[in-house]
């Protein structure tokens, strides 16, 4: 079974779409479960194989504040800067920043980059899947550091907006 990014995509938006809790594909001893954002985790298996399951961690939230605690009204309420744009993951995966070791990093931070150029790497089960930009400006931020595993929707890259 060999999936590229977007058959993955197209996955996880029908599932979205149709709002399943999961999809699973099987093709011999090999496994693929897509879970939406509205299930616990996200997870990728391959049974069978040399490849281990990815098994992401359930992301922390803050708690939700208290119904008998009094709103501050001194506290401004938080302005969401329209001109910033998060690049998230479409895929469960491990991070890589550049091609190789020795290659450089496709956009670190401060580099302008334009939609449709390869800002990372993104491999699920030995498949590297070249993740391109879908917006054009600078990289504020790049929010996981290479070799890191990421979870489907997870933020990568703050990018402020060409």
């Amino acid at each position: 079974m060999d999936l590229n990014i977007t058959q993955l995509q197209a996955l996880a938006d029908l599932a979205r779409e149709k709002d399943l809790a999961e999809i699973t594909i099987t093709d011999g001893d090999k496994k693929i479960t897509i879970k939406t954002p509205a299930s616990v985790s996200h997870t990728i298996h391959q049974i069978g194989g040399a490849v281990p399951a990815v098994a992401a961690t359930p992301m922390m939230t803050a708690p939700a504040p208290s119904p008998t605690a009094p709103a501050s009204p001194s506290a401004p309420a938080p302005v969401e800067d329209t001109s910033l744009h998060t690049v998230t993951s479409p895929m469960v995966g491990t991070f890589y920043a550049a091609a190789s070791p020795e290659s450089p990093v496709f956009a670190p931070k401060g580099s302008t980059i334009t939609v449709g150029q390869t800002i990372c790497i993104l491999e699920a089960m030995k498949q590297m899947n070249e993740l391109e930009s879908d917006v054009a400006g600078t990289v504020v931020e790049v929010l996981i550091s290479n070799g890191q595993p990421v979870e489907y929707g997870q933020a990568l890259f703050k990018v402020k907006l060409a």
